[in-house]
């Protein structure tokens, strides 16, 4: 035995006057409250043709300390020295073809290795520190870190060298008290420089690296561990894939800022170990060949090409990490 459905009445709908059966029925209308208009807030002004003004003096700079040396590089580069034999000023690409050869070669190719080594062993030791720092419950710890590694990124030049060669070159002290020379070591060398640039780089990617950290939702780890992830399993496919495009973009970063070095290797190695950076002081000085000024400007202009590449690389993976850590 089955019991009808009880029918629920329905409100028929309001019509106008001139409609049909609904019309004996009442409709209220409720208006709506108005309230009167607050003042209205301006929006804010927009760059206007004057507000360029302050920008002038900020351009002015740019123009005269960025602008004018790199057009002299690039019309040096292919131009031949006043004190050359053959004239001044002449077009030339005698200047490019000499700085791909032979000793400026072996130069430039070393200055990549070395970059490119101290840029992968300090993104590989910055990393788990500022994770440290960033995971540490002490506010005065990642404070303290984070203060002594902007200090030591930009400790560098002759004050750098003379302090690594006080301490671990030929006659330094850590040397002589654990007796390194006897094990082969010397500060003079491609490691020793390499060890020099790590004192530099590896607090330089702290203060890179640790942003993007602060950017890692805990949720995402809660995540992983509701799934039964483990850490190391959380770190191969969460953490590492969102922070890659930060890392490569630290890598880059220290790719270039050990490639522009310059004071610290010529006052702690000399020609020990060929830089690029140091044949453009040798060709400047006419320390190797008289006349090799345009030289040097060739070989600059090598340097600011690999500059532009770093810089292409490093912005585009500079937008891609904001959009997952903003």
């Amino acid at each position: 035995m089955t019991t009808a459905p009880t029918p629920v009445p329905t409100t028929p709908a309001a019509t106008s006057p001139g409609g049909g059966a609904g019309a004996s029925a009442t409709a209220t209308t409720t208006s709506p409250t108005t309230t009167a208009p607050g003042p209205r807030r301006r929006p804010l002004a927009r760059l206007g043709g004057a507000s360029w003004l302050a920008a002038v003096p900020l351009l002015l700079f740019f123009l005269i300390g960025f602008g004018l040396p790199a057009v002299a590089i690039v019309i040096g580069a292919f131009t031949t020295s006043s004190d050359a034999e053959s004239g001044a000023g002449q077009f030339t690409f005698d200047n490019l073809t000499a700085s791909v050869q032979g000793g400026y070669q072996t130069a430039m190719l070393s200055s990549l290795k070395l970059s490119a080594l101290t840029a992968l062993l300090a993104t590989a030791l910055g990393l788990p520190l500022a994770q440290a720092v960033v995971t540490s419950r002490r506010g005065w710890l990642r404070q303290a870190v984070l203060t002594a590694s902007g200090v030591l990124a930009n400790f560098g030049g002759l004050p750098l060298a003379f302090a690594f060669v006080a301490t671990l070159g030929n006659a330094g002290e850590i040397t002589k008290l654990l007796h390194l020379t006897d094990h082969g070591w010397t500060l003079y060398s491609f490691t020793g420089l390499t060890v020099v640039y790590l004192y530099f780089l590896v607090p330089l990617m702290v203060l890179t690296i640790t942003p993007a950290l602060d950017g890692l939702r805990t949720q995402w780890r809660e995540a992983a561990q509701n799934n039964r992830a483990t850490t190391v399993q959380y770190w191969l496919h969460v953490a590492l894939p969102i922070l890659l495009p930060s890392l490569l973009g630290g890598f880059v970063l220290l790719f270039g800022s050990a490639f522009a070095a310059y004071a610290t290797a010529a006052a702690m190695v000399g020609a020990t170990v060929p830089l690029v950076s140091r044949s453009i002081a040798d060709a400047l000085s006419g320390n190797v060949l008289v006349g090799q000024g345009n030289l040097a400007l060739a070989l600059s202009l090598n340097m600011i090409v690999v500059a532009v590449l770093v810089m292409a690389v490093y912005l585009p993976l500079q937008r891609r990490s904001a959009r997952w850590l903003s």
